[in-house]
């Protein structure tokens, strides 16, 4: 008789606490009272002097620095954060795959090499990295939360595991994720649910939740996750981190387990892999160490180019422009989140170096949620409710609520969603040209009216005296992360704000700016504006209808940056201005663990 999900996700569970040594444990937990957990590492007792020092006192560039010069060796950085890892989990429930006597001994044998021969193996040599539950580890589980992949190990890696590997990284933990890998928060019944280290009561995101929890308490200092929807950003914005979604094919992604049909991505939207880190320089780091190992040498979606040739072709403008997105059209921001954006516009005009432009693109946002909500499901997300059937799993309550299986997209149905998918695209260059700001000329603000097609273009290219000047393009878009703050368990109301940008496969970055007040919980929303649709009267209840403002004190606040198509040197390059130009706004909780 085959084994009931329960009984699968028990063993799951028992074999996961068996492989914590007993003198990593917890001696107890804290009381359920305490809601921030985050310090608990620091304080419990389990780590040493040295093992807090290392894992709190250096972010991922400042280690492969030290391990380079041969200052702190792997197996002690190793040992510091698998501990780290394992009381974060004890307290969050963060962790998938624990594996670490695999990576202890592989500490160990890359302080051989450097020892004998004097150079690391590669430029994340003997860095601990923990990557999301769906990449693959030969002879480790991917079982990315349901029952019916447990007890499967993988037979090959992921090519971003193996381009990880081979740059010298050490892997030590693969963390949680929610069933379907379809969701804004991280619960499975086979690992059960993440919690926010900095707040119990809110979501720590995802589908990368896990790799949030974890770096937030430092039990990881670079994590990888992927991102199909704003599975990257939301934790980040969540966990105070920094996280970025490249475009397709900037990162490997291949050999992935994503609970869908092999190559559906191709009929609807493509995921891509990046980093969440707890500075930005170390997403510098990731970016550079993994392009410039020609990753498309073995993975053949991945576009070549060296780093410093991306970065050196796309670094901004002398004075950098960026347009001010306030709303997506579909869901209108809380006051808290305008608040931010007023905030984050007042600092960069005060910047001699930044010129901040509002934008009003409603009329090419709006549509994009429903367009990009039906490329997610061309297969009526039929191979992901099978893999639930075959054990007779049940949903978790957010997919219950949100998804049901239905018939798959039809050939000519799936051809007239990406005919949209490219109009849109088209249509948004005119942002990216000037186009849309508060001082382009409303002459720019339209494309070909259709008329004298024929002749013009005998004069295309040719000066114009007669015509206005044309707009100064846009470097970068600052938006909302989400139109509400980091939400209650279960709660995250809309991804229109993330997922928009994976529909046109931009690149976009979390910059968190600083911490919720108690004197941001005093705004209202303007009694004047309407409700503008089902999701923003949802948007509404995050604020009003009794709810109780103060849990989101604490919590942090950040900004979402996009920058044009395979543009990932622009977007670090933009973010580390803006990062410098909004530091004035960050507070000293906002500087927790930055580097």
């Amino acid at each position: 008789m085959a084994e009931s999900w329960q009984d699968i996700a028990k063993h799951k569970q028992e074999e996961q606490a068996a492989k914590i040594p007993k003198e990593w444990l917890l001696s107890s937990k804290p009381s359920p009272n305490l809601n921030a957990v985050i310090d608990v590492p620091r304080r419990c007792g389990i780590l040493t002097e040295q093992e807090v020092y290392i894992t709190e006192q250096h972010d991922a560039t400042a280690l492969v620095t030290k391990l380079a010069k041969r200052e702190l060796s792997s197996e002690e950085v190793v040992t510091a954060f698998c501990k780290r890892a394992a009381i974060a989990h004890q307290l969050t429930s963060c962790l998938t795959e624990i594996f670490s006597p695999l990576a202890i001994s592989r500490a160990r044998a890359l302080d051989k090499h450097i020892k004998q021969h004097g150079t690391p193996v590669g430029p994340l040599h003997g860095l601990p990295i923990s990557v999301k539950d769906s990449f693959a580890i030969p002879g480790i589980d991917t079982s990315v939360g349901i029952t019916s992949l447990a007890f499967s190990p993988a037979a090959h890696a992921s090519t971003l595991v193996t381009t990880l590997l081979n740059a010298g990284a050490v892997l030590y933990c693969k963390t949680n994720i929610p069933q379907t890998l379809m969701a804004m928060d991280s619960m499975n019944y086979v690992f059960g649910r993440t919690l926010n280290p900095m707040n119990k009561n809110l979501t720590p995101g995802g589908s990368t939740g896990g790799e949030g929890a974890l770096i937030a308490m430092r039990g990881s200092v670079l994590g990888v996750g992927t991102d199909i929807g704003g599975s990257i950003r939301v934790p980040a914005m969540c966990n105070g981190l920094y996280g970025i979604k490249p475009s397709v094919g900037r990162v490997p992604y291949g050999g992935q387990q994503n609970a869908a049909s092999a190559a559906s991505g191709r009929i609807g939207l493509q995921a891509s892999a990046g980093p969440i880190a707890t500075s930005l320089r170390d997403c510098d780091l990731f970016f550079k160490a993994v392009v410039d190992s020609q990753p498309w040498r073995i993975d053949a979606d991945c576009i070549p180019g060296s780093w410093s040739s991306i970065s050196s072709t796309e670094s901004p403008s002398e004075t950098l422009r960026v347009g001010i997105m306030r709303t997506d059209g579909v869901t209108n921001p809380l006051p808290p989140i305008l608040r931010l954006l007023d905030e984050v516009a007042n600092a960069l005009r005060s910047s001699s170096t930044i010129e901040p432009i509002e934008l009003d693109i409603v009329s090419l946002t709006k549509p994009l949620q429903s367009l990009t909500n039906n490329l997610l499901a061309t297969d009526g997300g039929q191979h992901k409710f099978s893999l639930l059937s075959r054990t007779g799993e049940p949903t978790i309550p957010w997919v219950a609520q949100r998804m049901r299986p239905g018939e798959p997209k039809t050939l000519e149905q799936a051809r007239a969603m990406h005919e949209r998918r490219e109009k849109a695209a088209e249509d948004f260059l005119s942002v990216w040209n000037g186009s849309h700001g508060s001082d382009s000329h409303p002459d720019h603000n339209v494309r070909s009216r259709g008329t004298g097609e024929t002749e013009s273009w005998t004069t295309q290219g040719l000066p114009d005296p007669s015509s206005s000047p044309p707009p100064k393009p846009l470097d970068a878009i600052i938006c909302p992360v989400a139109p509400h703050p980091v939400p209650p368990i279960d709660r995250w109301n809309a991804a229109g704000y993330t997922a928009m940008w994976v529909l046109l496969d931009y690149p976009a970055g979390v910059l968190p700016v600083r911490t919720f007040h108690a004197t941001d919980t005093k705004h209202e929303i303007d009694p004047a504006a309407p409700v503008i649709g089902s999701w923003d009267r949802e948007n509404r209840k995050l604020w009003d209808d009794g709810m109780d403002r103060s849990v989101y004190v604490g919590s942090p606040l950040s900004v979402q940056v996009v920058v044009p198509r395979l543009q990932e040197g622009r977007l670090v390059r933009v973010m580390q201005v803006l990062e410098n130009a909004l530091r004035p706004l960050r507070d000293e909780g906002g500087e927790r663990a930055r580097l």
